[in-house]
């Protein structure tokens, strides 16, 4: 967020000229107004890290919920991974524009933006909250030398008060005070960018220390957290909430001052041919006017610093991705298992971060329309996710668990204003879609990208077993389930659940088999949700006469849950039914909904998996029957 003021006042000048502190106080405002109330809101129900999106998803259930999810990850990669791309270009900017760096480094920025990024991913390798530790560091003598160049900029402007007469003339030659607030709202998504960092802020949020009280409310091992912070409110890290939310007001209202300030100090203080494209201010604004002002060598200073920050903003981002990832493409089975490492993920997105610079040519002002685009977007959701929460929780009573609880009232109202605040962000990203296209185009890539992969790898991981774990839904089950594990029955799933099926399957395999021993009816009942990856499975077990029924509940995919169940009980045989319907019907009906060609799937996965364990025990006969 802060590292925006390394290139922040230059954008604002270049868009928006003498009217740039008029742009940037309409900036000020909707930050203050509309994103941080939109994260503060997303800190408290949603502080597990995942941001809005997770919010999203718990919002819009099934598939719907899990395209929502990819798309916004697609616009959350664009924003993260072009943060990285730019910061680091904007740094060799800076460096190489340096009159004392300049003789040593010449005009290669592309080289040194790629220096940049692999020293970064250096820095991840060896550990995740060792960068985040640098990046803090960085932070705040980058602050205060800001400081010092604003305070001696507010020095020079009040030696010169003529500045000022000369600004409001210029002001004023744009119309009335309406024509020039007008102006300024049209031209302000395009200090969009300005906002950038809120996002972030919520996905290292794990990572905010809550104090004593949530390390004595902690959930018990295994318990996490669920996606949207749904635990409950006894559980609930209320300390790192808090703490959270004064990180995002603090560091707002301190941006604000700073984005003001330096706007008025660079608007007055530096010409027009300085800030115009290829201009000694061109992308480095504050930096100018500390050579300027403040001599070459605290210039210097401030460029080594403005470096820094712009290379550890990447560390921010990377760190966002790295939060993000993990959480989502595994858990949906959209992405490998190893995906959720550290260090391969690191790499991969290493890759794709200098992919993106060569595309750029590590040039600044080309990457900000992209950027700006997955700012706009992730800012958006975010508010429009706040007021469907405010929605739902006008329409039902809080639950007794319930984390956030409003009077009917107050969510109506704060339904109300979050729609409004969605409205801007909406023509926000609109306009900015409209002047600089390219930011949708990119995120379009990403995005198509992220489906392509995450569909393949459904495929691919769909004969896995995909379960998290099994309960027993009561006492007999539990007592019952030892005596049949261990080739002691014969397994026969059934997709109808009646008594007269289940005799009629056990007169048709008397007749035609040779079976000993008892036979075990196993039964699958499918969840709504059949776009979720993995379940956890709930077991009923009775006896029925001298054989056994087994009921799962909870299962997303029948073939899957029937494997996993067979594996646990060792059965001495398995009995499968052929459906002998359409093929590619079938094929499909699997991968979206967890139904299909069992028998044939059954046996697939059972052999896989049975492959990859390579395990001595004796395996159960498996008989396809036609049905």
């Amino acid at each position: 967020y802060f590292s925006t003021l390394g290139y922040q006042p230059g954008i604002a000048l270049l868009a928006a000229g003498v009217l740039s502190p008029i742009a940037t106080l309409l900036l000020i405002l909707v930050t203050l107004f509309g994103a941080l109330p939109t994260y503060a809101q997303i800190a408290r129900r949603s502080y597990a890290g995942q941001g809005s999106i997770a919010m999203l998803e718990d919002l819009l259930p099934g598939w719907l919920g899990k395209a929502a999810v990819l798309a916004l990850l697609g616009f959350a990669a664009t924003d993260f991974v072009i943060t990285v791309t730019l910061s680091a270009a904007d740094a060799a900017q800076h460096a190489i524009e340096n009159p004392l760096l300049h003789p040593y480094l010449g005009e290669h920025r592309l080289v040194i933006t790629l220096v940049l990024l692999v020293a970064l991913a250096v820095v991840f390798l060896r550990g995740f909250r060792e960068a985040i530790g640098v990046a803090m560091l960085a932070a705040i003598p980058y602050l205060a030398l800001n400081l010092v160049v604003v305070v001696r900029a507010g020095m020079e402007i009040a030696h010169r008060p003529e500045l000022f007469s000369l600004w409001s003339t210029d002001v004023a030659s744009h119309g009335d005070w309406t024509m020039i607030l007008l102006v300024s709202a049209i031209l302000f998504p395009k200090l969009a960018l300005g906002m950038s960092g809120f996002e972030t802020g919520v996905t290292v949020m794990p990572l905010v220390d809550g104090g004593s009280r949530d390390a004595a409310t902690a959930p018990a091992p295994g318990h996490g957290e669920h996606a949207a912070g749904g635990t409950s409110a006894a559980h609930a890290p209320f300390g790192r909430i808090r703490a959270t939310r004064k990180l995002l007001a603090t560091a707002a209202l301190l941006m604000s001052v700073y984005l003001m300030a330096t706007s008025v100090a660079t608007t007055l203080l530096i010409p027009p041919e300085a800030y115009h494209e290829g201009g000694p201010a061109a992308g480095r604004a504050i930096a100018y006017l500390a050579h300027e002002y403040l001599g070459h060598a605290f210039g210097t200073v401030y460029d080594i610093s403005t470096i820094l920050i712009l290379w550890f903003a990447g560390a921010s981002a990377t760190a966002g991705l790295l939060h993000l990832i993990p959480r989502y493409l595994p858990r949906f089975g959209m992405a490998p298992t190893w995906a959720a490492r550290l260090r391969p993920l690191v790499l991969i997105l290493l890759g794709i971060e200098i992919l993106v610079t060569l595309a750029f040519d590590a040039d600044v002002e080309s990457q900000a329309g992209a950027y700006a685009t997955g700012v706009l977007v992730l800012i958006l959701s975010a508010s429009i996710a706040v007021t469907l929460a405010f929605a739902r929780e006008r329409g039902e009573e809080p639950a007794a668990e319930a984390i956030v609880r409003h009077s009917k009232l107050f969510s109506t109202l704060a339904m109300i204003y979050f729609a409004g605040v969605s409205l801007v962000f909406g023509f926000t990203l609109v306009e900015n879609v409209i002047f600089r296209p390219d930011g949708i185009v990119i995120a379009s890539i990403f995005i198509v990208a992220i489906l392509a992969v995450s569909a393949f790898s459904r495929l691919a991981r769909s004969t896995e077993l995909r379960v998290d774990e099994i309960v027993f839904e009561d006492e007999e089950s539990a007592k019952l389930w030892p005596e049949i594990v261990g080739k002691k029955v014969n397994l026969i799933p059934l997709h109808r659940w009646t008594r007269i099926s289940r005799v009629r399957k056990t007169e048709e395999i008397r007749k035609y088999y040779a079976v000993r021993g008892p036979l075990a009816f196993l039964h699958v009942r499918l969840v709504d949700d059949r776009s979720e990856f993995a379940a956890k499975l709930r077991l009923v077990v009775r006896r029925d006469g001298t054989d056994f029924t087994v009921e799962v509940r909870g299962a997303v995919a029948i073939a899957n849950t029937i494997a996993y169940v067979s594996e646990l009980l060792d059965p001495k045989s398995i009995f499968l039914g052929l459906a002998r319907r359409n093929l590619m019907r079938q094929a499909f009906g699997y991968v979206l909904w967890g139904e299909g060609e069992v028998g044939l799937l059954v046996y697939t996965i059972l052999l896989r998996y049975w492959d990859w364990t390579k395990e001595d025990d004796v395996r159960p006969l498996i008989f396809l029957m036609s049905e």
